[in-house]
């Protein structure tokens, strides 16, 4: 898992840029367009919406209300992001935000800005670990910026990635972690030659300082729910996973924000929710009974997803391998589950009506996943499963066709997929040669006919579909360090991404409309500001959006458009 090769279009449009969120149902015509279904490019120019439905699709259409002239650019299904945090980027936008910064000194200098604003915890995030060596800021940065203010007030700021946290002595001091301080299984406190702790918490390791934290309000994670709808939609997004819900890293539990959002019609995307598998469940059968109870099935918001994060990351030596690091400490990373406990509660899981959402990075945590997979498949898995793997950095190319033979979604990050900073100075070094030629299979696993998703992990990396998808089919991007092509074998077809970010995370999130456009559905499009099937590949970046609906309403407009 890298940092975000843009992280300056991390946040897309301004939350509430455009025109008012919710409109009455469109009666609409766009007209001039090149039309995507989220499977492939029809033989049409002209959409028609009436009612807020999807009346006609093809040429020479009678149109229906406001036309909207496209100038040739693309109408396609609103995008879903397969995996994503939008709660938790928007609490930390509205909160205490680095994500902008682009070096160690702007993080410090926001730190100090910021210190005098308040009083108790300071926390928020968004540091990259390319910006500290070895990816591990100090406790000490933290302090002097500190006393440089006359603060004294705790810090904990998670990174980009929200797989380790960076907190200040006074942070350690309230947790109780010394030299003598064990970390709980799967975390990693980062210490000095003396065994003290320098200020860097990975994993599990977070929870240790997590725990003294005051938990968000109910009013802080309704605001970072609707400050993240926004900006989603914006990009041209009406559904996504929310790839956590429950108690993680410091961030509260946001199921009942979603509850509360649909029930107040606030809630404009679909989402499907990833209830949230602990590390340290004992009784997999109450718990799974524990997540069924709760379930939400309704028009808007679902909760048929557990979320099982079976390792770390590559940037802190947590993600599993099947061969030990390439370094000093050595060491295969971290496996979250024994193999036993991962299959027992696959099974009681699955037999709960319940899919099954995996983070593995590394090629150990892939295959662990695909051998439970195949476990659960043996002993009769229901036929409407849709389970999947998210992130697949390091695949065992050996394991490259169980994806399809067993069913199993690749859920792509691809904007990871280049030679940003973090892939440079961080992941391939400690690889080595071998297995940095495994990361990122995507061409491989398409061509061995595995589903396909897509997703971006906001606010790990930008929630912008066009950067993703220009990184998927270039395999590079204008803002990494490097510009050649990362694996350029593993590169997708424009119209294979297009359809895993739309109709194939439609299917992984059981949407009822987001990510089809279909005559007879309600309207759910994203207008583009160009056709990108027209542009050279090297542009693909440069797309925006213009105009998005979701549910037969208009909630996103550009300024630009005339309605």
């Amino acid at each position: 898992m890298s940092a975000d090769p843009a992280a300056g279009a991390a946040a897309g449009p301004a939350a509430g840029a455009g025109r008012p969120a919710v409109q009455d149902p469109l009666d609409l015509t766009i007209a001039n367009a090149a039309v995507f279904d989220g499977e492939r490019l029809l033989d049409a120019d002209t959409v028609t919406v009436s009612g807020g439905t999807v009346t006609g699709i093809g040429r020479g259409l009678d149109p229906v209300g406001r036309v909207v002239d496209a100038h040739g650019a693309l109408l396609a299904p609103g995008f879903v992001d397969a995996h994503a945090h939008p709660v938790f980027a928007g609490v930390e936008a509205l909160a205490f935000d680095v994500s902008q910064t682009t070096s160690a000194a702007e993080v410090l200098a926001a730190v100090r800005a910021a210190l005098p604003q308040g009083e108790g915890w300071l926390t928020g995030g968004g540091w990259s670990m390319a910006h500290f060596p070895g990816g591990a800021p100090l406790a000490s940065q933290l302090d002097e910026a500190g006393a440089a203010v006359g603060s004294d007030r705790p810090i904990q700021l998670i990174n980009r990635d929200h797989h380790s946290a960076w907190v200040n002595t006074a942070a350690l001091r309230i947790a109780g972690i010394d030299r003598t301080t064990q970390p709980p299984p799967g975390g990693v406190i980062e210490r000095d030659e003396h065994g003290e702790p320098t200020g860097t918490l990975h994993e599990s390791a977070m929870d240790l300082v997590a725990a003294h934290i005051p938990p968000e309000s109910p009013e802080e994670l309704r605001a970072g729910l609707l400050h993240g709808q926004a900006a989603m939609h914006g990009l041209g997004i009406t559904g996504y996973i929310d790839a956590i819900v429950g108690d993680y890293s410091g961030h509260g539990d946001s199921l009942a924000a979603y509850v509360a959002a649909e029930a107040a019609g606030e809630l404009t995307m679909e989402v499907n929710g990833s209830l949230w598998w602990g590390r340290d469940i004992a009784d997999v059968e109450a718990e799974a009974a524990r997540l069924a109870a709760r379930r939400v099935d309704s028009p808007r918001l679902r909760t048929t997803q557990v979320k099982f994060m079976l390792d770390g990351i590559v940037e802190s030596m947590t993600a599993a391998m099947a061969q030990p690091y390439r370094c000093a400490c050595g060491g295969t990373g971290t496996q979250y589950f024994a193999r036993e406990h991962l299959r027992a509660a696959f099974a009681a899981i699955s037999a709960a009506g319940l899919d099954i959402h995996c983070h593995a990075i590394g090629d150990a945590a892939s295959t662990e996943a695909l051998d439970a997979f195949e476990a659960l498949a043996a002993a009769g898995d229901r036929s409407d499963a849709r389970h999947h793997i998210a992130h697949i950095q390091v695949v065992d190319p050996a394991d490259i066709p169980r994806f399809a033979q067993l069913g199993i979604t690749a859920n792509m990050q691809a904007l990871w997929a280049c030679y940003e900073d973090q892939m440079v100075e961080l992941n391939m070094p400690v690889l080595g040669e071998e297995r940095s030629g495994w990361q990122y299979p995507f061409g491989d696993l398409a061509r061995a006919g595995a589903p396909l998703a897509m997703g971006s992990d906001w606010p790990v990396s930008s929630p912008d579909p066009w950067q993703a998808i220009h990184v998927a089919v270039n395999r590079s991007h204008p803002t990494a360090v490097r510009p050649e092509p990362l694996l350029p074998h593993q590169a997708l077809r424009l119209e294979t991404a297009l359809a895993a970010y739309t109709s194939g995370s439609a299917r992984l999130a059981r949407t009822h409309t987001a990510g089809r456009l279909r005559v007879g559905a309600p309207a759910d499009f994203a207008l583009a500001d160009a056709n990108p099937f027209a542009l050279p590949a090297q542009e693909l970046h440069t797309v925006g959006t213009l105009l998005t609906a979701a549910g037969g309403r208009l909630v996103h407009a550009d300024p630009q458009v005339t309605l």
